[in-house]
């Protein structure tokens, strides 16, 4: 599966599903929306949560999928096709007695991710009766706003891209128990992505032993995700030999780089390393870099700049433009060598004309979780509150496994997943997109 390339998209909202037809049927609002825009104006109306169609079968239970991602602005990139994954899995794995439908929130507040806004967006979702589960959020700080709330509720998370270990077990100083203070033993957050413990291990394995480095600069946003990913990038560097020679700490609203592009030049790393989200200005960096002649120097972050070609607007290779050269990596927190990629991208792009997205297929995965738990547990139960807590507490067992288009996998008892693979990403000056390198199974190839 290729990394993110969004062209025209389709209004998710209205995409139902007839368990009974066992196809899906796009609204005549949804069935060719051409932009991220009209994507985001159906977003804006996400409250208007989208309605079980005329031709539903008598007898089946209305039920919804609740989707809280970032789809608007200079988020786009990461949350609309991430968002179609959700769409796709409804559309392709029906569940007998139920028409499932979407409710779709978006948390990006001015173009960018907003925890406040997030928080609001899952209250919306508890207070929708029949939401059994929320595929989201996409950013790990939103996260941390959002946990206690889906506790309180009762009502299971499903993240396909949060990687901030802190969020699941005790990690840098972060209590999980903090995020729960209502239900401190009830587990309503289960993520499909790999830990930055990881990416952030994988990024350093990228800079001292693809790209060869051994002194690095290494920067972060503040944020959440971004410092912790430096965090540990910076220490399994060290612990592999090489060496950081300075660390900044960069607000996510910075708009001029150039001092610190012009420490970089002074220290004249090998590597640099940025630790956050292109919408925290790392393209614009990296231009800048190639404005004060650098742009040899190899760059390298994580997902946070995996949202599209050079020709999706917003994202980072094309901000960055011509100084996003071959010595630029990422990395994806999770398998994008899957089961049946081909069937998958071509069901992607059948429904969506567009490629799928870094996140697609664990959108996707999030969505199957959803519907087999459904499968299992859904039969005979007619009240939707006690249809809601079967399916958290099915999600929330160990146990209990899900085939998906991310493989097979569980979930632990803290919720995260038990794939513990990073996926390898290298700039393609040919193609002007991300060309996968490799994908490290931890498991099978653990830290040294």
């Amino acid at each position: 599966m290729k990394v993110a390339r969004v062209g025209a998209v389709i209004a998710v909202a209205a995409i139902v599903v007839s368990a009974c037809s066992g196809s899906a049927t796009p609204s005549p609002s949804a069935a060719a929306a051409p932009s991220v825009a009209a994507s985001a104006a159906a977003s804006a109306a996400a409250s208007a949560s989208a309605a079980a169609p005329a031709s539903a079968a008598a007898g089946s239970m209305a039920v919804k999928i609740g989707i809280e991602l970032p789809m608007t602005g200079g988020e786009a990139p990461n949350g609309v096709p991430t968002a179609n994954g959700v769409a796709l899995a409804i559309a392709k794995n029906p569940v007998p007695g139920f028409t499932v439908t979407i409710n779709q929130q978006d948390d990006a507040v001015n173009g960018v991710h907003n925890p406040q806004q997030g928080a609001k967006n899952i209250s919306t979702l508890a207070n929708d009766p029949t939401v059994i589960g929320i595929v989201g959020p996409y950013n790990s700080s939103v996260a941390q706003a959002e946990i206690p709330v889906s506790n309180a509720a009762g009502l299971m998370m499903c993240s396909p891209a949060n990687t901030n270990p802190g969020l699941t077990k005790p990690w840098g100083g972060a209590d999980p128990l903090s995020l729960r203070p209502t239900n401190p033993t009830k587990i309503a957050y289960v993520r499909v992505a790999t830990t930055d413990d990881l990416q952030g291990a994988a990024g350093a394995d990228i800079a001292f032993n693809i790209a060869k480095a051994t002194t690095a600069y290494v920067a972060d946003d503040t944020q959440t995700y971004g410092k912790g990913l430096s965090d540990v990038f910076a220490t399994q560097f060290a612990a592999l030999g090489g060496k950081v020679l300075k660390r900044d700490g960069i607000p996510g609203t910075t708009t001029d780089f150039t001092s610190y592009v012009t420490t970089v030049k002074g220290l004249a790393p090998q590597y640099v390393f940025y630790g956050g989200v292109t919408t925290s200005g790392i393209g614009l960096f990296r231009l800048q870099m190639g404005q004060q002649g650098i742009a040899n120097i190899p760059l390298g972050g994580g997902d946070g700049i995996s949202d599209g070609s050079a020709a999706t607007k917003s994202s980072f290779l094309q901000i960055a433009g011509a100084a996003g050269d071959p010595n630029t990596y990422s990395t994806v927190a999770g398998p994008t060598q899957i089961p049946n990629a081909a069937q998958f991208a071509a069901d992607y792009k059948a429904m969506f004309n567009t490629d799928p997205g870094a996140y697609s297929a664990a959108g996707y995965a999030c969505a199957q979780v959803y519907l087999q738990a459904l499968a299992k547990v859904g039969a005979g139960i007619t009240d939707p509150a006690a249809l809601r807590e079967a399916v958290r507490a099915y999600v929330a067992t160990p146990s209990n496994t899900y085939d998906t288009a991310l493989g097979t996998f569980s979930f632990d008892a803290n919720g995260d997943t038990s794939q513990k693979i990073i996926s390898y990403f290298q700039y393609d000056a040919a193609s002007k997109n991300w060309k996968f390198l490799k994908q490290r199974d931890f498991t099978a190839e653990p830290l040294k």
